[in-house]
C-alpha cells in the first residue's frame, strides 16, 4: 500500500512537468491570443500599478521637494552670510577710505604748521552736556603744553587750551557760548584786510560772531577769515572760516560778521596743539631768563 501511494506521487510530479512544460511551450508563441486567465491577470496587474504608481510618485516627489527645499534653505543661508560679509567689507572699505582722507588732510596741515612745532593729541573725553564747549585731550603739562595754545585739526581752528593737567588738558571750543572767548581775526581781501574780534557763537546760525570791524572795505559772503597773531595768543594765519553775513553793529559805528567755521567741531578725533611763531617764543623765552636773572 506505501509502495503504491509513493508510485502515484511520482506519477502526479510527472504529469504536473508535463503540462507545466506545455504551458510554457504554448505561452512562448507569439501568434497566440491570450486567454481570459491570462487577460485578467495582466488587467489586474495594469489597474494596481496604475493605482499604486501615482501615490508612489507623489511620495517620492515630496520627499524630493523637501530634500531641494533643505538645499535652498542652506544655500539661502549661506548667501545671507555672504551678503552679511560683503557688507562689512563694504563698510569697513568706506570708513578706511574716510579715515585715509583725513589722514591725507591731517599731513597737509601738520605741513602747514611745522613752524610752530605742533603736537599731535587725540580727544579722550567729550560732556554729552557741553558737547560744542569743551573737550578733553591726552596731551598735558609733560608733553609742553601750556594754557592758551591754539589747537586745530586738518579743516582749521577749533579752540584753545584752557586747563592744563599733568597728562591731559581741557580744550575751549570756538563753539563755545563764552564772551571771553576772543581772538583776534583779519578777513581776508585783495587789497587790504578788515581786522576784527571774534566775540561768542550764535547757536542760531551756528556761526562764530566778528565784532568790531573798522575798516571801511567791503566785506562780501565767502571771503576768508583768519588769525591775525596780533593778539599775543593765537599764531597768525590759521584758518577760522568764511564770511555768510554781514550787518552794522551797536550804533552803526562798526560792522560785524557771522562766520561759518570751516571746522566741524561735531566730529573731532585728532588735533594739533600750536605755540606762537618761534620768534615770539623765543623773545618770551628771553624776557623769562632776564627775569630769573634778576
Amino acid at each position: 500500500m506505501p509502495q503504491f501511494f509513493l508510485n502515484k506521487r511520482l506519477i502526479l510530479l510527472l504529469v504536473s512537468i508535463i503540462v507545466l512544460v506545455a504551458l510554457i511551450g504554448f505561452s512562448l508563441k507569439e501568434d497566440r491570443k491570450l486567454t481570459w486567465p491570462e487577460q485578467f491577470i495582466n488587467d489586474a496587474t495594469g489597474l494596481f500599478q496604475t493605482i499604486f504608481h501615482r501615490p508612489a510618485q507623489y511620495v517620492a516627489g515630496l520627499f524630493e521637494n523637501v530634500n531641494d527645499l533643505k538645499n535652498t534653505y542652506e544655500e539661502n543661508s549661506l548667501l545671507k552670510s555672504r551678503l552679511d560679509e560683503y557688507m562689512q567689507l563694504e563698510a569697513d572699505l568706506q570708513h578706511y577710505k574716510t579715515e585715509n582722507e583725513k589722514l591725507k588732510k591731517e599731513l597737509g596741515v601738520t605741513t602747514d604748521l611745522r613752524e610752530y612745532n605742533p603736537l599731535i593729541a587725540t580727544l579722550i573725553d567729550r560732556n554729552p552736556d557741553r558737547w560744542f564747549e569743551n573737550i578733553k585731550i591726552d596731551k598735558g603739562k609733560q608733553d609742553g603744553v601750556r594754557e592758551n595754545m591754539a589747537v586745530v585739526t586738518a579743516q582749521g581752528l577749533i579752540g584753545k587750551i584752557k586747563k592744563v593737567s599733568e597728562f591731559t588738558s581741557t580744550v575751549q571750543l570756538l563753539s563755545s557760548p563764552d564772551r571771553q572767548n576772543r581772538i583776534s581775526a583779519v578777513v581776508i581781501q585783495d587789497k587790504e584786510n578788515a581786522s576784527g574780534i571774534i566775540e561768542g557763537y550764535d547757536e542760531e546760525r551756528e556761526a562764530l560772531v566778528l565784532r568790531r570791524i573798522i575798516s571801511k572795505a567791503t566785506i562780501e559772503k565767502g571771503q576768508k577769515v583768519e588769525t591775525s597773531g596780533n593778539g599775543g595768543v593765537f599764531p597768525k594765519g590759521l584758518l577760522i572760516g568764511e564770511v555768510i553775513e554781514v550787518e552794522p553793529d551797536s550804533y552803526g559805528l562798526t560792522r560785524k560778521a557771522y562766520i561759518k567755521p570751516s571746522a566741524q567741531f561735531d566730529d573731532i578725533t585728532n588735533v594739533w596743539v600750536t605755540k606762537l611763531s618761534p620768534k615770539r617764543e623765543s623773545f618770551n623765552n628771553d624776557d623769562e631768563t632776564e627775569e630769573e636773572n634778576k
